[in-house]
């Protein structure tokens, strides 16, 4: 079983191979020649896995993120950040960074940021003296934060997995997501003032005025979602619904940037996405049940108990493991095989399983573009054209950064319980 769940997802994994078929060939060679099982259980387990009401929450946060960046949203918000900077060292820079978090609060889709920031924002900050490797490594690792600020689509996830309260990870997970951006963004002031980057312009009412009301709709827009989540007005997937609803009227009748027919073909983009991540889910439901009825996480929580771990060994032990297993999958993937297992052991130690799914969650999202594998890394090159020894080079020193935001987090759970319990 070691060999057909452990090793050879690894061996295909280096080779290449898409995850949804890594989780499916170790499936189907577990039942062929460790666990003999009826096809009819395989079937079972997999359509079992996404007959879940939550999991509707996906498709429609990802149809909101593409009608966000094919409908303008994503343009003014980012105008919006670039205005409100002002004469502070480094201001683009800056602005990448909170553009980047006002995307997330909409669409909790790293990669979508990547690509919209990137295509907009990164001819101006190699421009204005950030250089080809800064600023494709600022633009792969921005979009980190998204996965952390809510709506996110990696914290519904772990709340299926690890069976908590999706609202209060969505909230537990702003004060967090604050503080990444907020060191992003004092890192990259010092260097700006270091290396003499000096800032776009000065700050003027006026601009910044005008830049707001061209935002308004697109701003508001979290305020609805999140406020609707936190007072208790709509679940997590009726508030994927509600997005999408708005961000259809928003780009149909007020900013007038899309037709009906822009929004069927983008429909049709976002249905694809959608299908992505729901085979990951559905394929990675079959490994978790297969670990389960194994007894493979009771027997890992007895070795963690022998080994008499106290909870702050525990804790850096998970941000070692899962900073290189984000190295390789994806914060879907990963989630969904890892939190079933890690979770019980959390609770056993005494830790708050919410907020072991942030740290879990902004272990993932640093993956996301630390190399080889990084996501946001392909998605960057692909938009900026910079070959992948220039991002990694790039994107170093901005791991260094968010480490250090994983570790303050990791041991002031206030940080992620202050709001998440409000729920």
């Amino acid at each position: 079983m070691i060999v057909s769940l452990a090793i050879l997802p690894l061996v295909l994994l280096a080779v290449g191979t898409p995850v949804f078929l890594v989780f499916m060939t170790a499936v189907a060679v577990t039942m062929m020649f460790v666990m003999p099982l009826p096809p009819m259980a395989l079937q079972q387990v997999l359509f079992g896995g996404l007959d879940n009401y939550a999991l509707l929450a996906i498709p429609f946060f990802v149809f909101a993120g593409e009608l966000m960046s094919t409908g303008g949203i994503a343009h003014r918000l980012i105008n919006w950040a670039m205005a409100m900077v002002g004469r502070v060292p480094g201001s683009l820079g800056v602005a990448t960074v909170g553009a980047s978090t006002a995307i997330g609060a909409i669409s909790g889709s790293s990669v979508a940021a990547v690509a919209a920031l990137g295509k907009t924002l990164y001819p101006k900050l190699v421009d204005s003296g950030y250089g080809k490797e800064r600023a494709g490594g600022l633009l792969a690792s921005s979009g980190a934060i998204d996965i952390v600020i809510p709506p996110s689509i990696a914290m519904i996830l772990y709340g299926l997995a690890a069976e908590q309260s999706i609202p209060r990870l969505f909230m537990a997970g702003v004060l967090p997501g604050l503080l990444m951006a907020a060191m992003m963004a004092g890192f990259i002031i010092i260097v700006a003032v270091r290396q003499g980057i000096p800032s776009e312009s000065r700050f003027e009412p006026r601009i910044a005025w005008q830049a707001t009301k061209e935002a308004f709709w697109a701003l508001l827009m979290p305020v609805f979602v999140l406020g609707g989540i936190y007072y208790g007005l709509f679940s997590p997937t009726e508030a994927g619904g509600f997005a999408c609803l708005y961000a259809i009227l928003v780009a149909l009748f007020v900013y007038r940037t899309m037709t009906v027919r822009d929004v069927i073909r983008t429909a049709g983009s976002a249905a694809m996405l959608s299908g992505q991540v729901m085979i990951i889910v559905a394929t990675a439901s079959v490994i978790t049940w297969m670990l389960t009825t194994q007894g493979v996480p009771q027997a890992i929580i007895a070795w963690i108990n022998a080994l008499q771990l106290d909870a702050p060994t525990f804790l850096l032990a998970v941000n070692a493991m899962l900073l290189v297993i984000g190295c390789f999958l994806d914060p879907t993937s990963a989630i969904l095989v890892f939190a079933p297992l890690l979770v019980p052991i959390a609770i056993s130690l005494g830790i708050d399983p919410i907020h072991f799914g942030i740290v879990m969650t902004i272990n993932l999202a640093i993956g996301m573009f630390t190399p080889p594998f990084g996501l946001n890394i392909f998605v960057a090159q692909s938009v900026t054209g910079l070959p992948a020894h220039t991002l990694y080079r790039g994107v170093a020193p901005f791991v260094i950064v968010l480490v250090l935001a994983l570790i303050i987090i990791t041991y002031i759970p206030a940080l992620s319980l202050t709001l998440g319990p409000q729920i």
